[in-house]
């Protein structure tokens, strides 16, 4: 509630707990905590400090489940192809976020990156008029825009032949 904070709480309890076992479960395979990694112990609520993990590797969860917390895992990669392998891997599909320079770059990874949500130089890229949603187990529906109607539309198709 401070002047100046705009980090909001996370949903409920369970959500605190598996931000907490996400970020334990890398730092316990050795991952390197940059800054954060702890809940907010003074504040009322489940608040846990915005965290940056250096050295995440495939083993750890934060790289296999869908976190839904203030935690960005950082690890790097040789070049693009490898960079894309290691963000498809992965079941889910919801949101990706990519920082470059390079257009050419940022419509490869478009074109490439398995996600419903791209943020290309845009870590918030959700807006009421675009469509909200993912891809795999992520989700295949929409919500938002003028395709999250879709889910409460019946198509029905008429072939009429000559009368």
């Amino acid at each position: 509630m401070q002047e100046g904070i705009q980090m909001g709480p996370l949903i409920n309890k369970e959500s605190l707990e598996k931000v907490e076992r996400h970020v334990r479960d890398a730092l316990d395979k050795g991952a390197i905590l940059k800054t954060g990694g702890e809940k907010v112990s003074h504040a009322c609520g489940y608040f846990y400090l915005p965290t940056v993990l250096m050295n995440i590797d495939d083993s750890m969860l934060i790289t296999r489940e869908e976190t839904f917390g203030p935690v960005a895992g950082i690890t790097a990669f040789a070049d693009e192809e490898e960079v894309i392998a290691k963000a498809n891997a992965t079941p889910y599909g919801l949101a990706g976020y990519y920082f470059t320079r390079d257009i050419g770059q940022v419509i490869r990874l478009a074109e490439r990156l398995e996600f419903g949500i791209l943020g290309a130089n845009d870590g918030l890229p959700s807006t009421a008029q675009a469509p909200f949603g993912g891809l795999k187990e992520s989700s295949l529906s929409r919500e938002g825009s003028k395709y999250g109607l879709d889910e409460y539309l019946e198509v029905k198709y008429l072939s009429l032949g000559g009368i």
